[in-house]
């Protein structure tokens, strides 16, 4: 298997890896945070029935246990039978579903038990503007009533947007974490123990140095990565996209001036000697010129 077959079957595994994070991410905050939610709502609505029975005047018969009757949709209903003002409920809903910062817009209906009929209803909205409250100040009569609340739908990750954040920024910080372990890319095998001479600089790729009258230059990894291409054809034009592939093909991402910046310091490194240069050609790429 060849050098960039070995990098390029090395990447696979890190992103696997991401991907699985994100899904037991985004798992993990959706559910829990929905499944708290949806209890939080149920005991807002039964916190309604109680507050309505009181308004009416009873402090001791029970509100049932709330219905979920269908997706975002709810009942709440009542061991006997009770009267109320309209402004009353509608003031009641409104402050205590206040509080379920997941609800948005949301439908009342007060349905009468004998005949299914709607008593009274009216529809709350985010924007007050679109409110439809009709009716306001007047009571209703004493009979069997049961109150359905029905939610508009919201996106999960729209009421879970804190969440969601956190869970990015974690991600974000193993992505880091990965990408620091990977393995380095490595010189290729039958280059990195050679050395090369350039006039009067001897380039020591395994060491990463560059050699001349007794003066030593340090070379970083990349910038030996970047000589060995040049050293291995000297005189002859590297195209500038086989320089940055081969490069930063495995970094995941290629930054065009990246290359600018090192064919610059490997310039100012090689000015130990005057007859090495690395020349631009123009609309192709780079060249190691070296005159004897």
């Amino acid at each position: 298997m060849s050098s960039r077959q070995k990098r390029l079957s090395g990447k696979p595994k890190y992103i696997i890896a991401l991907l699985l994070l994100v899904l037991i991410s985004l798992a993990f905050f959706v559910n829990n945070t929905s499944d708290f939610d949806l209890s939080k709502r149920e005991v807002l609505l039964r916190r309604i029935g109680h507050e309505i029975l009181l308004q009416s005047g009873d402090s001791t018969s029970r509100v049932l246990p709330i219905k979920k009757i269908a997706e975002n949709e709810y009942q709440i209903s009542f061991e006997k039978e009770f009267a109320f003002q309209t402004d009353s409920l509608v003031n009641t809903t409104k402050r205590l579903l206040a509080k379920d910062y997941h609800v948005t817009d949301y439908v009342v209906n007060v349905i009468n038990c004998e005949n299914s009929s709607v008593a009274y209803g009216y529809a709350i909205s985010k924007n007050k503007k679109e409110d439809i409250v009709a009716c306001v100040g007047r009571k209703q009569p004493i009979a069997c009533y049961n109150i359905v609340v029905k939610f508009k739908p919201i996106n999960v990750f729209t009421a879970n947007y804190k969440y969601f954040l956190a869970g990015l920024v974690f991600l974000a910080f193993i992505g880091f974490i990965f990408w620091k372990l990977k393995p380095k890319k490595e010189l290729p095998k039958d280059l990195s123990n050679k050395q090369f001479t350039f006039g009067s600089v001897v380039f020591d790729a395994q060491k990463r140095q560059l050699e001349s009258n007794e003066k030593t230059i340090d070379l970083t990894a990349t910038e030996t990565r970047l000589l060995l291409i040049f050293a291995s054809s000297p005189n002859e034009t590297i195209e500038r996209s086989r320089l940055q592939k081969e490069i930063w093909e495995d970094e995941g991402v290629i930054v065009g001036r990246s290359l600018d910046m090192f064919i610059s310091k490997l310039r100012k490194k090689l000015e130990l000697d005057p007859n090495i240069n690395i020349v631009v050609v123009r609309g192709k790429g780079y060249k190691l010129e070296v005159n004897v």
